[in-house]
């Protein structure tokens, strides 16, 4: 599996903060075999992030997309509604399972936004912008990926067959 990592941070986009989840989300997703061949940060524009999101799916290149930061309430927190944007299918079921299994953790879980959607033949998904959470979020949702990456690209495999988390 291929993917690319894209941090949305103002601070990060101009060197005021060091970007933390997208070095800690490579590491994971390489951990698991799965190659990152891109990552960039970019500020929290709406319209930036709807760009790049459609620039890598469009591409053919990724079979996955995680975007880091922009999911709270924050009025800069765009992430959501640029992706929203730029895909064919959303996917709630990823949103729904990361914010029940963060609510396990913070009461902070509730004012989550991200979400999951599907760009040609990419699955895109939204994860919040701390290092610790966006990790957390991905193993929340892990399980389900590989399967839905096959299933987006074509596999004619019954679905059937339950998968564990």
């Amino acid at each position: 599996m291929n993917a690319a990592i894209l941090t949305l941070s103002d601070r990060c986009s101009t060197g005021e903060r060091e970007d933390g989840s997208g070095p800690a989300l490579k590491g994971w997703l390489e951990e698991r075999g799965v190659s990152v061949t891109c990552t960039e940060v970019i500020p929290d524009e709406a319209l930036l992030i709807s760009e790049k999101l459609v620039q890598w799916a469009d591409s053919g290149s990724f079979d996955l997309i995680l975007t880091t930061g922009g999911t709270g309430v924050s009025p800069r927190d765009v992430t959501p509604e640029a992706t929203e944007r730029i895909v064919d299918r959303l996917l709630p079921g990823f949103g729904e399972v990361m914010r029940m299994e963060s609510l396990k953790k913070t009461v902070n879980a509730i004012i989550s936004r991200a979400v999951a959607g599907i760009r040609k033949n990419t699955l895109i998904i939204n994860l919040p912008g701390s290092p610790k959470a966006a990790t957390e979020c991905i193993g929340f949702v892990w399980p389900a990926v590989p399967h839905a990456v096959a299933k987006i690209q074509g596999d004619p495999e019954e679905c059937g067959t339950a998968r564990p988390l």
